[in-house]
C-alpha cells in the first residue's frame, strides 16, 4: 500500500481530525512531508495524490488522521 503524510501549509493547523479532513477534501494546500521524495517540504494537494492513502499531521503537528 503507498501513502504519504502532509502537513496544513500557510500557517493552518486544526485541532480536529474533521477540520483537516474538510481542507484537503476541498483542496487546500499542504505540504508534502516525506524525507524521502524528492517533493519533500513543497506544496501539495488532494489532486496530486489519487490511489495513495494520505495521513495529515494536524494539532501543531502532534496527532495524525486519514485523508
Amino acid at each position: 500500500m503507498k501513502y504519504t503524510t502532509v502537513i496544513p501549509a500557510g500557517g493552518r493547523d486544526y485541532t480536529s481530525a474533521k477540520a483537516a479532513r474538510a481542507d484537503w477534501n476541498a483542496g487546500k494546500d499542504f505540504i508534502l512531508a516525506d524525507a524521502t521524495s524528492r517533493w519533500d517540504r513543497k506544496p501539495t494537494s488532494k489532486r496530486d495524490w489519487e490511489g495513495v492513502t494520505v495521513m495529515i499531521r494536524f494539532n501543531q503537528l502532534t496527532k495524525i488522521a486519514k485523508a
